[in-house]
This record gives structure tokens, C-alpha cells and sequence, in this order.
């Protein structure tokens, strides 16, 4: 469901033949007549009285994702989907993450959501559930950004906000339309103390998107991003003693090996678009980066032997990838149809090293690797108009994603570790769409997801031979949903699924000691659950409200140690999770304001379930005035994120080896900003 497209103020009437348009199911629809459970949240709703630099800010209203904000940039948002990717304990894991076409998603499943550019953004959908697996190595959900086309008119404009914790941010936008040739690009700085000590972060963004119309047919556009985030603070998790005694401090150790994060990030892309005959398109990209990463972990020096990884991370990684889309469409049995058949390959090649950290400064060589990974798949997904209100959905991807490992570092002790690990699975889906009127869609639909370990999953066994952890599977999950999508004249629209996930051999912590983390994989796992969202706008006032229950439960699993967690809880996924909003706009004298509620229940830290985080209840207020003169537009806006100065857990660190599990969410924040534009 698309939240309302608010504009730049706080309301807007929300049209009953929704114009926004998604590719979540590889085949461009109406966000009302995908069968499938699909958000689309528009960019000015992004931008709209936020400050800008987490998807947390906007994309906590849909149902069925939870994404927080961990106060900790060094290890970037936590997100998971219907339960996929809670246990991460940095980065995305089994959500897959593009922008403009460029996965964000290493071939080997790891992702990062701070090369998002919300500045940009013309809207970001979320797809759920079983069509995931027309995207490849993720089981939970697709993150997809698209960056907005240049406007017609030459168009600049200035924003910024500062507040609580010495945050603040500046960023400038631009675009415009000269003759063929379309071009948007922002930059932006953001800098913050932190919340938490020890938690200081600055972040540099870049972005720029042309477009050249070829003729009436093709065409061509560039796409480049950065990213720049120098000596990011790590303020680590907290037991639950130095939680209930100061959660704004930092973690143990973390001032000691002054733990920290540094990323530069580059990546550039090129996509043409041709147009061959009335009924078929094609569409080719391809795309190229750079990132180095340096960080600095807490591990004490006694666990910092020639067996150990270090407590230095150094690691520089060159990726790639090219993709190639036909698209079709037709007429089969006298009824119109369309189908689209794809090929990916992506390649990421990485030196890996690692170092003993000496109370904050790189010593020794502990870890010398070079590692590949790259994924060859192909894909078809096909649509058909069966009848007048039906529509029938159907695809298959093949996948084949390698691990190579070549190991430098061979040194007493510490063993040859090379290796190569290969995994191949066809992933079908299929759904159903029926409309028995205009304003009702009820859908239905199945598929296979796979997820394959990542570099850092695989690269040590449990039983502390060496090579790759070949013992690992990957995880399958059979994914069912079922729902429906309602619009109540022209100023309500509802939707609700339900959805049930079946997992074999998921991948879980096993054991960690000296440095070394590894895993293993659970027998069974389940997750199901209900979605349910509901928006109106009736005059001056909108409201929205969304509510996901999510049973997520270990069916069989006996972890390293023996222990049997079957009918366990899986960590990291609260069962109840509500947001609401209500906001106002007095159009005359251009003042909106609007509250945010969030509530969530208790959250589980570990397998055991013997850690907990408590259940909690947030709310957020904002309001601010625009203007608009002579080309120019201005907003002023003051935001106060946890009105009540709630103290509670905004994440959790799953199966934390030295139970530093919570990582504190803030209190009262206050921000004031301020946007700028003009059309020349």
C-alpha cells in the first residue's frame, strides 16, 4: 500500500486510481493491483518534516518491516523482514537492497543501508514474501529506491536541521532539463556526538543521476554514488547491569580499543533502455565500485593469537555486475499478457586482512586473504489477464552463487583456511490476483526463497579445522501469503495479509572463542504471522495506522552444546509491533503538524530466550510552516523524536558472546530545520 503522497505538507487527498508505479514483481503495476504484499512510500513523505538520514524515520510505518535505528553508525540500521535479518549484528542480512536498479546486496548477501540517497528519492517500495525470490540471495524482502528524474525547470535547493546530541546536517540538491540531456545530483553532510559516548559519526553523501534521451525509443542513463564515513565511533552493546545502570554509556572496552569504523564507498552505473517494437523493451545495465573499510573491534589482546582474526578489520573490495531484461507483452487465448526474462551476474573480489589491535592502533598481521564470490542467475516471471478481474502470476529463478577463499596467512598454528563453496537452487513463485470490483483486490501466492551463508558465516569451522566451513547449508524457506487491498471511496485505503515461512537450516551462531566466530545451521525454523495497514484522509486530516504480529519460532534446533531450543522464540523479532500517525494541515496559513506512535513487545536477545529487551512505547511530534513566493519555496519545521523520554531498547545484538546484547534507544531528541528551493 502507498502511503499518502503528502506533498510538502502534512495531508493530501489520496486519489482511488493510485498512480504510483512499482516493479517489485519484476513487471510494472499499479501498487492496488499487485498480487503481492508491496509498499511504495513516496519521496516527499521521506523528506516531509524528517531529517533525512535513516530509512528508520519513514519506513517504520510498514507493516511487516522493522527497521531501528541501533545510535551506532558504525554498524548502520537494523533491519529485518517478517522476522528475516533480525540476527544481524551489522549490516542488512536477508533483505535485498537497490537503488536505481544497483543492488546494494553483495553477492554473497550482506548490504548496507547507509548508501540510501533520501534526498533523491522518488519513492522506495518494500516488497514481502514469496515474489523476494525473483531477486536472488534473500529470503526476507526487497528494499528498492528510485531516484527522482530531473525536474523541467533548473531547480536548487539548500536544507539542513541541527539539534540534541550536536546533530546536524546540510545537503543541496539540484536538476533540471536541458534539451535531451535530464540531470538531478545532491550532496550532504551529517555529523553527531551520538546519543550513546563513545558513538560520534560524520557521514558524507554523494549522488548524481543523468539521463539522455536517445530518440523516441531508447534511452541512456548515468548513475554515480559515495559515500565517506571516516572514524565512525562503535559505543558496542551493553549488558543488562550497565544498561539498568547508564545506558548512554559506552560498551567495556569500547574506549580502550577505541572502536571504531571507517568507509569510503564508490560505485557507478550505466543503464540503456530501448523500446524494439510496440511490444517489447530491453534493458541493459551495467555497474562498478570500490569500498574500503577499516575497523577496529574490542577483542582483548590475550584472544588476539596467530589463530585469531586480529581486533583490526582492513578489507578493500572491488564489485561489479551486469544485468539484461527483455520485456514482452501480448495476447494469448484472447487475453493480454506480459512476461520478462532476465540475467544477473554480479562479482565481488575482496583483500581481506587483519590485524592485532594495540588499545586502538593496528599491530601484527593476524588474517591475509583474498576472497571472490560471484552469482550467475537467470530469471522469468510472466503475467496474464486469465479474465476480466483476474490475473494470474508466475515466475522461476535459477541461482548459482560461488565462495573462493585463498589464504596468505599460514603461520604456526594458524592452518590454511582456502577454500571454495558452491551453492545452485531453482527458486519457483507463483500467485493469483481476483477483483471483484474496482476498489477490491484479493490476492494469493507461493514461492521458494534461498540464502546463502555470507564470507563471515563461512569462514571458520566449529570443529577448528582448517578451510571454509563446508558443513554449512544454505537456508530454504517455502513462503505462503494471502490478502486483500480495499479503497473506501476516495479517501480510505486498507490492506491485510497473512503470511506463514518455513525454513530448513537456517544459519545461527555456533561458537565464538579467540577472536573466531562461527555457525552452524537450525533445522527448522517457522514464522507467520499477520499484517495489517489502514490509511484516510478526510479534509485537513490524515491518519495511518499499521500492525504486524509475528510468531517466530525455532520447531527444531539443537544447538552446538547440546541443548534443545525447539519452541524456542527466534531472537531479535518482536511478536506485536503498532505505529500510528495522525496529522493536520491548515492550508491557508501553510502550518502542518502531525504525532507519531510507535509500540513494540518484548524482544528476545538470544537462542535461549533467557534475554530480553522489554516492551516499549514511543511518540514522536512534528510541525513546521512552508511558504512559496516568486519561485521560491521554504519550510520551517521543529521535530521532538520520544515526546516522553522513554527509556527502552531500540535494538538488540543476537547471541552476543559476551551478553553485551542492548544497544539503548535515545531519549527526547529536539531538531529544528529548515529547506530552501527555487525554480529558476
Amino acid at each position: 500500500m502507498a502511503t499518502w503522497a503528502c506533498g510538502s505538507s502534512a495531508t493530501a487527498q489520496y486519489s482511488l486510481l493510485d498512480p504510483v508505479v512499482v516493479t517489485g514483481t519484476r513487471q510494472p503495476q499499479r501498487v492496488f493491483d499487485v498480487p503481492a504484499s508491496i509498499d511504495s512510500v513516496d519521496g516527499e513523505t521521506i523528506r516531509d518534516q524528517q531529517l533525512r538520514v535513516n530509512l528508520s524515520e519513514t519506513l517504520g510505518r510498514v507493516p511487516g518491516l522493522l527497521i531501528q535505528n541501533r545510535q551506532n553508525y558504525a554498524q548502520d540500521l537494523q533491519v529485518s523482514s517478517r522476522g528475516f535479518g533480525a540476527r544481524s549484528t551489522f549490516g542488512v542480512r536477508g533483505v535485498r537492497l537497490i537503488q536505481d536498479g544497483i543492488p546494494l546486496t553483495m553477492p554473497d548477501g550482506q548490504g548496507q543501508t547507509a548508501l540510501f540517497d533520501l534526498d533523491g528519492a522518488k519513492n522506495v517500495e518494500v516488497l514481502r514474501g514469496p515474489f523476494t525470490a525473483l531477486y536472488g540471495n534473500a529470503s526476507g524482502g526487497v528494499i528498492n529506491l528510485v531516484t527522482e528524474d530531473g525536474p523541467s525547470r533548473p531547480t536548487l535547493q539548500a536544507n539542513g536541521f541541527f539539534g540534541t546530541f550536536g546533530s546536524w546536517r546540510a545537503g543541496m540538491t539540484f536538476g533540471g532539463t536541458t534539451g535531451a540531456l535530464n540531470y538531478t545530483g545532491n550532496v550532504s553532510r551529517f555529523e553527531t556526538d551520538g546519543f550513546r559516548e563513545h558513538s560520534a559519526a560524520r557521514r558524507d553523501l554523494a549522488n548524481l543521476k543523468l539521463g539522455v534521451t536517445i530518440d523516441d525509443d531508447s534511452k541512456l542513463t548515468l548513475i554515480g554514488n559515495s559515500l565517506e564515513q571516516h572514524n565512525t565511533q562503535d559505543p558496542l552493546g551493553l549488558t543488562q547491569a550497565q544498561l539498568d545502570e547508564n545506558p548512554r554509556q559506552a560498551g567495556t572496552n569500547a574506549v580502550l580499543f577505541n572502536t571504531r569504523k571507517s568507509i569510503d564507498h564508490q560505485q557507478g552505473g550505466v543503464v540503456y533502455e530501448r523500446r524494439i517494437t510496440s511490444s517489447d523493451t530491453v534493458r541493459i545495465l551495467g555497474y562498478g565500485g570500490h569500498r574500503d573499510v577499516v575497523q577496529h573491534l574490542a577483542i582483548p589482546l590475550a584472544a588476539q593469537g596467530l589463530t585469531s582474526s586480529g581486533g583490526v578489520v582492513d578489507l578493500d573490495r572491488d564489485f561489479s555486475g551486469v544485468a539484461a531484461q527483455w520485456r514482452h507483452s501480448g495476447v494469448l487465448i484472447g487475453r493480454p499478457y506480459s512476461m520478462t526474462l532476465g540475467l544477473d551476474y554480479d562479482r565481488m573480489a575482496e583483500r581481506r586482512q587483519g590485524f592485532v589491535n594495540n588499545n586502538g592502533t593496528a599491530g601484527a598481521l593476524r588474517r591475509d586473504e583474498d576472497d571472490t564470490v560471484y552469482n550467475f542467475d537467470q530469471f522469468l516471471i510472466a503475467n496474464w489477464y486469465v479474465a476480466d478481474r483476474w490475473q494470474l502470476t508466475a515466475g522461476v529463478r535459477h541461482i548459482d552463487v560461488k565462495f573462493r577463499s585463498d589464504d596468505h596467512f599460514i603461520v604456526g598454528p594458524n592452518p590454511d583456511d582456502s577454500g571454495t563453496a558452491r551453492y545452485s537452487r531453482t527458486t519457483p513463485v507463483t500467485g493469483a490476483g481476483y477483483q471483484p470490483t474496482p476498489a477490491l483486490n484479493v490476492f494469493a501466492s507461493a514461492g521458494r526463497g534461498f540464502e546463502t551463508p555470507t564470507f563471515v558465516e563461512l569462514a571458520y569451522r566449529p570443529d577448528g579445522q582448517p578451510g571454509l566451513n563446508f558443513d554449512l547449508k544454505p537456508a530454504q524457506t517455502t513462503n505462503y501469503e494471502a490478502g486483500v487491498k480495499a479503497l473506501v471511496g476516495s479517501y480510505m485505503q486498507a490492506t491485510a495479509a497473512v503470511f506463514h515461512s518455513i525454513t530448513k537450516n537456517e544459519v545461527v551462531a555456533a561458537t565464538s572463542s579467540g577472536g573466531r566466530n562461527t555457525f552452524t545451521n537450525a533445522n527448522e525454523t517457522s514464522r507467520q504471522g499477520i499484517e495489517l495497514a489502514v490509511q484516510t484522509t478526510v479534509d485537513a486530516l490524515a491518519m495511518y495506522i499499521s500492525y504486524t504480529y509475528t510468531d517466530a519460532v525455532f520447531e527444531r534446533f539443537t544447538n552446538v552444546s547440546g541443548q534443545d531450543l525447539s519452541g524456542k522464540k527466534l531472537p531479535g523479532v518482536p511478536r506485536h509491533v503498532l505505529y500510528g500517525e495522525i496529522a493536520w494541515e491548515h492550508r491557508a496559513s501553510g502550518f502542518s503538524t502531525a504525532l507519531e506512535a510507535r509500540a513494540a513487545s518484548k524482544l528476545y536477545a538470544n537462542d535461549a530466550n533467557s534475554a530480553a529487551a522489554d516492551s516499549y512505547a514511543a511518540i514522536n511530534w512534528r510541525g513546521g510552516f512552508q511558504q512559496n513566493f516568486r519561485g521560491w519555496n521554504l519550510t520551517q519545521y521543529i521535530r521532538v523524536d520520544n515526546v516522553l523520554n522513554t527509556n527502552y531498547v531500540g535494538s538488540v545484538i543476537v547471541n552476543e558472546a559476551n551478553q553485551r546484547y542492548f544497544e539503548a534507544a535515545q531519549t527526547r531528541g529536539v531538531f529544528g530545520g529548515v529547506t530552501a528551493s527555487y525554480v529558476f
